[in-house]
């Protein structure tokens, strides 16, 4: 366990009732980021709080409430390590809103479009419009969570669009074995057929991740394929 002088507040609120851990802040943080740490060596004390300031301890009904039956201190600890918020340092959180900020304008970048041109917009152009428009990221949450709010925001800053693209692509045969793996890995196959001497495939993707997908199958190809947009749906 580590100091309980260096330690922080990791708070759940459920059920209107409020529990707390203390928890190394390094740890807790990389252990939410998928770090394989045991929930033993994030904390600093083995007690769940109500108020961990005043030393105030919640109810055995209210725990049970709560957390249900048949849940030990460790996984009451992990849920709230989990799903709850993380005192951070100034610095600590800075860093992690960054990284939050960064990996939503990639999502966006993939999924979103210039509905005007049809091609994506650099992830660059969408951090800046993000900060034009004063886009809160939460570290916390998942970029799929924010992406739609986040899309709205900057929406009157630039031309931005979620869509589907339905994609017919044409994989001569020689090059199919090894095309056909990668595809199904990246992309939701709707339709195929096999000829003679290609496969041809029909593909649902995200608009903006066209160009990766173009690319990877291009280099697995030597540059054979042959694509044709068949459909267009918007989300």
């Amino acid at each position: 366990m580590v100091s309980v002088d260096k330690a922080v507040i990791a708070r759940l609120v459920k059920g209107g009732e409020t529990f707390e851990v203390l928890v190394d802040p390094d740890k807790a943080l990389s252990y939410r980021k998928g770090s394989p740490i045991s929930i033993e060596n994030i904390l600093a004390t083995s007690e769940i709080f109500k108020d961990s300031k005043k030393g105030d301890r919640p109810s055995a009904s209210d725990i049970e409430k709560a957390f249900g039956k048949g849940m030990d201190f460790l996984q009451m600890a992990e849920r709230i390590i989990k799903e709850g918020e993380i005192q951070l340092t100034t610095e600590q959180r800075r860093k992690l809103t960054e990284e939050k900020k960064k990996a939503v304008a990639d999502l966006i970048s993939r999924y979103a479009i210039d509905p005007k041109t049809k091609m994506p917009h650099p992830p660059q152009r969408i951090t800046n419009a993000m900060e034009q428009a004063h886009v809160h990221v939460d570290p916390f949450k998942s970029e799929k969570e924010q992406m739609k709010d986040i899309i709205d925001m900057i929406s009157p800053i630039i031309p931005i669009s979620v869509e589907n693209v339905e994609v017919a692509i044409r994989v001569p045969l020689e090059h199919a074995g090894r095309a056909e793996p990668v595809l199904r890995r990246i992309a939701q196959v709707k339709k195929e057929e096999w000829t003679s001497t290609s496969w041809i495939v029909v593909i649902e993707i995200p608009a903006g991740m066209q160009a990766d997908i173009y690319a990877r199958l291009n280099d697995v190809t030597k540059g054979s394929i042959e694509t044709k947009i068949v459909g267009e749906t918007k989300l």
